[in-house]
Parts: C-alpha cells; structure tokens; sequence
C-alpha cells in the first residue's frame, strides 16, 4: 500500500479558491489511480474525482464538474485537486485515496486513504 499525507485545506468565502496536495510514499506511485472524496456532517462519504493511472485521464461528480481539477506530478508523487468557484456545499473533510483499479469511483475500490483535510466555505 501507499502512504498519503493531504495539505492545503482551509476557510474561504463562497466564490474563492484553493489547492488540496496529497503527497504518496513509495515508488509505485504512477500506478495507481488517484481520488479525491469528501465528507461533510452527517453524510457519507462520496467521490468527487480521480486521475487514472495509466493515461491520466481525469473523471469528476457531477457537483464538482467545471469547478475542480485534479492533476497529478508522478516525478513528486503528487496529486492535486483545483477547486473554484467554491460554494458553501462544498464544505467537507476532503480525502485523498489510491486505488489499483483502472478508474474507479466507489470508496470500497480505494485501498489507501489520507487522514483528510478540512475545506469550509463561509457564506
């Protein structure tokens, strides 16, 4: 398995922006797919998007579709998630997992997660 470490979270208004980062341990990196869920209270957790691993094609949920990029840095065993154009729904502990499947976007399929990271968008 590999080892992930997520930054970047924070307080913004509505309308703002901000970067999440997962760092991955291992040499392996570039051969897993990439995801980012969230969590808010009360919810379960869901998929917000992923980067496959094999020609990092990116797939998103709908809700977050045209606002958030993810991308990933495989020489610094990086991922990244973009967001805009925050909305206070956005509001969640947000995840970074890996995954050895080809483009998944269930939880269950993601076998490494990150001790998550808290994004709260203020209205």
């Amino acid at each position: 398995q590999v080892q992930l470490v997520e930054s970047g979270g924070g307080l913004v208004q509505a309308g703002g922006s901000l970067r999440l980062s997962c760092v991955a341990s291992g040499r392996t990196f570039r051969s897993y797919t990439m995801g980012w869920f969230r969590q808010a209270p009360g919810k379960e957790r869901e998929f917000v998007a992923g980067i496959r691993w094999n020609d990092g094609r990116t797939y998103y949920a709908d809700s977050v579709k045209g606002r958030f990029t993810i991308s990933r840095d495989n020489g610094k065993n990086t991922v990244y998630l973009q967001m805009n154009s925050l909305k206070p729904e956005d509001t969640a502990v947000y995840y970074c997992a890996a995954s050895t499947r080809y483009g998944p976007n269930s939880a269950p399929d993601f076998g490494s997660w990150g001790q998550g990271t808290q994004v709260t968008v203020s209205s």
